[in-house]
């Protein structure tokens, strides 16, 4: 026995650090006539018959892609199976901001992902395939693609977060490609109007959605966030808001989702 048990306790070891798997799904979209790659990390008891699993969508920020949470928290792969879940990361292009643009039929990442993306990936994992059993977050232009998302679409998600979010796109008129998904601001303010995730709050009931939103105070979308909190108070919707020290950086990144996790893993519970 003590000749085995070195190795028995490397074997351990091993396992552990390498439980999650790691897939590339490829979908079409219908709605874009193209393929579109996203990375899908599973819990390392998905191999267990039977069992059916609540799913975890992160969107990347402007200029990443499928892969870009994988290298800015890595830890994910620790979370998938420490909270049973299924990780689902797509592509959503470098700067689509994930809505159906109204100036570019190329782009229409809002139908892809809550209507394309998810039917697939229910289809093709054991999923738990309802609102009560999936969460969606993102950083930056994925944190405003995740309550966007969500706040449009309550049937798909039940639950919804958003770290250094851009909450308040019509402040950057120029940045990140905005204005080729919606049009010059000046020539288009409408479009940017009914796209920007402080103007949705209408959609809101307080009762559809649970969902949690945070940013470093040193982010210059620090004070979008704020002011889509306070807006959030005055019309008495419940939430979750976290201020902390911080600026638009992978760390924060990183520290934030452990939080999320948390917070979504209570949800499905």
């Amino acid at each position: 026995m003590k000749k085995w048990f070195p190795f028995l306790l490397c074997l351990n070891v091993v396992f552990t650090a390498f439980a999650s798997t790691v897939d590339t799904l490829v979908v079409y979209s219908k709605s874009m006539n193209k393929n579109i790659k996203n990375v899908v990390i599973l819990p390392d008891s998905y191999q267990q018959k039977g069992k059916n699993y609540s799913v975890v969508y992160l969107l990347h920020g402007a200029g990443g892609d499928h892969k870009a949470w994988l290298s800015k928290a890595p830890e994910i792969k620790k979370y998938a199976d420490e909270y049973d879940v299924v990780l689902v990361c797509p592509d959503g292009d470098k700067t689509s901001w994930y809505f159906d643009s109204p100036v570019d039929n190329a782009m229409r990442y809002e139908t892809y992902i809550s209507k394309e993306l998810v039917a697939h990936v229910d289809k093709t994992y054991a999923t738990i395939a309802n609102t009560k059993n999936r969460a969606i977050t993102g950083y930056s232009m994925g944190g405003h693609g995740a309550l966007s998302l969500a706040f449009k679409h309550p049937d798909v998600w039940g639950v919804a977060a958003s770290m250094s979010g851009g909450v308040d796109i019509r402040s950057f008129p120029l940045g990140w490609d905005i204005a080729k998904r919606l049009g010059s601001y000046a020539e288009h303010k409408e479009n940017w109007e009914n796209n920007t995730v402080i103007n949705l709050v209408h959609l809101l009931n307080g009762k559809n959605l649970k969902f949690l939103f945070d940013c470093g105070v040193d982010d210059f979308f620090y004070d979008a966030n704020k002011r889509l909190h306070l807006k959030l108070v005055e019309r008495n919707i419940p939430h979750d808001y976290i201020e902390r020290p911080g600026g638009h950086t992978n760390a924060y990144w990183s520290n934030s989702i452990k939080y999320q996790m948390l917070f979504f893993s209570e949800f499905f519970k």
